[in-house]
């Protein structure tokens, strides 16, 4: 990028093929050669997101004369591995993107900066004080949340009307999510949805609809290989009976909508979270609608209103208060929320939700519709995942993907990975 020449090594092949996807291997606080301080701001996303990004950091580049924004994203599962190489490298961005489960692991790390050192310009008296307290990490601030999302099952309209299989409803069960998916593999001659056997977070889903959770408050495993061999025998079997997606569809999933089953053409839905799933406009033009996760048998849902991300500060950074102002106005400037609408899940600023909810529209209303008709029916989201779980993430996908090429059964992988996940979560 012009003015920004890095100051971090870069001596490997591979190291220079990485700074170049990253825009860019510099380290935190650069400068142009006009004086102006430049902060890099990397999120992941889809290419709607990456848009109203852009936009909105053009505006904040306006407002603040003398900073420049270096901006970089990719698909969910690129962009975690390339963090993890850069703040493994003390060359963290200024600004990043977290999720849910990075928190704990970058803040343990050393990697993230205490906000509360920037609590003169970085605002948050008007987001929710339990949707803020998800951020902290043993009583020390270091992520904010961006918005507020949920899992969904998103469909593609007209393929699933014209199947004449009735609609996803509120308090359907995983026997009925089955059900339908059999039938619209049987009426349509594709599967019915993505396998969700690969998913952490679909069988989190699942796992709380039975009254269990992923991890016990202490942060161990809070279920045994006799649940996690129950999910993965559920779901092979649709697998197999060409229910969901085969092994061949489901291992190319790379955390994108455009490589995903119903992204490609080959399945009439998907599980995913709400704000993401607007990647599909574009890919499916017919239209796509958003309903409930399913839940446990006894109607218990397992679903939960989450932030849909962080941001968060490097705390190598050489410009903390500018990059903390970068993080006030993407969650309090009412025009930026304007250009972001619920592409990140709904404002977690309650004023600025107030006044741009309602003027929501298009697949940002309908984001915020489907949130709406779930108020009061969710329980609370669970604490943040402890450190180890982001590596389990992979984990969890690689074992499955063993049941999936029939190398491993339900049982052997189940047993496969609670052995490591318990190794990790001790380490």
């Amino acid at each position: 990028m012009p003015g920004h020449r890095t100051k971090g090594f870069c001596a490997s092949a591979a190291a220079l093929v990485l700074c170049a996807v990253l825009a860019g291997c510099g380290g935190s606080g650069d400068s142009t050669g006009d004086g102006k301080v430049v902060l890099r701001y990397t999120w992941w996303g889809n290419p709607d997101r990456a848009e109203r990004t852009e936009q909105a950091v053009a505006l904040f580049e306006k407002q603040h004369p003398d900073v420049r924004v270096q901006t970089s994203f990719s698909g969910y599962d690129a962009y975690k591995q390339k963090l993890a190489t850069q703040a493994a490298g003390g060359d963290a961005p200024d600004v990043m993107q977290l999720d849910y489960r990075q928190i704990d692991q970058y803040a343990s790390g050393d990697v993230l900066l205490d906000l509360a050192q920037q609590k003169s310009v970085l605002r948050t008296s008007e987001i929710d004080q339990g949707l803020l307290a998800t951020g902290r990490v043993d009583g020390t601030q270091y992520a904010v949340p961006q918005g507020r999302g949920t899992e969904t099952v998103v469909y593609d309209v007209k393929t699933w009307q014209d199947s004449g299989v009735p609609l996803p409803h509120e308090g359907w069960t995983w026997d009925d999510w089955a059900d339908a998916m059999r039938e619209l593999a049987r009426r349509t001659g594709r599967p019915g949805a993505t396998d969700p056997g690969q998913s952490e977070d679909a069988f989190e889903v699942w796992l709380r609809g039975r009254g269990k959770s992923l991890y016990t408050e202490d942060g161990r495993l809070g279920f045994t290989a006799d649940d996690l061999t129950r999910w993965w025998t559920f779901t092979d079997r649709l697998r197999r009976e060409g229910a969901v997606s085969p092994a061949e569809q489901t291992t190319q999933l790379d955390g994108s909508v455009e490589n995903t089953p119903l992204g490609r053409g080959k399945a009439t839905s998907d599980t995913n979270w709400d704000a993401p799933s607007s990647g599909y406009l574009a890919i499916i033009p017919t239209g796509v609608a958003l309903a409930p996760m399913p839940s446990g048998e006894d109607g218990t849902p397992g679903q939960y209103f989450k932030p849909s991300m962080f941001l968060g500060v490097s705390a190598n950074t050489d410009h903390p208060k500018e990059a903390a102002q970068l993080v006030d106005f993407l969650i309090n400037d009412r025009e930026a929320a304007e250009i972001l609408g619920a592409s990140r899940g709904i404002p977690v600023n309650e004023t600025i939700r107030e006044e741009v909810g309602p003027r929501l529209k298009d697949f940002d209303k309908t984001v915020a519709d489907y949130q709406s008709s779930l108020e009061g029916t969710l329980k609370d989201p669970p604490q943040a995942p402890p450190s180890g779980d982001n590596a389990l993430q992979t984990t969890f996908q690689r074992d499955y993907d063993q049941v999936s090429y029939e190398r491993m059964s339900p049982r052997e992988a189940a047993e496969n990975y609670v052995t490591e996940a318990k190794a990790e979560l001790r380490s």
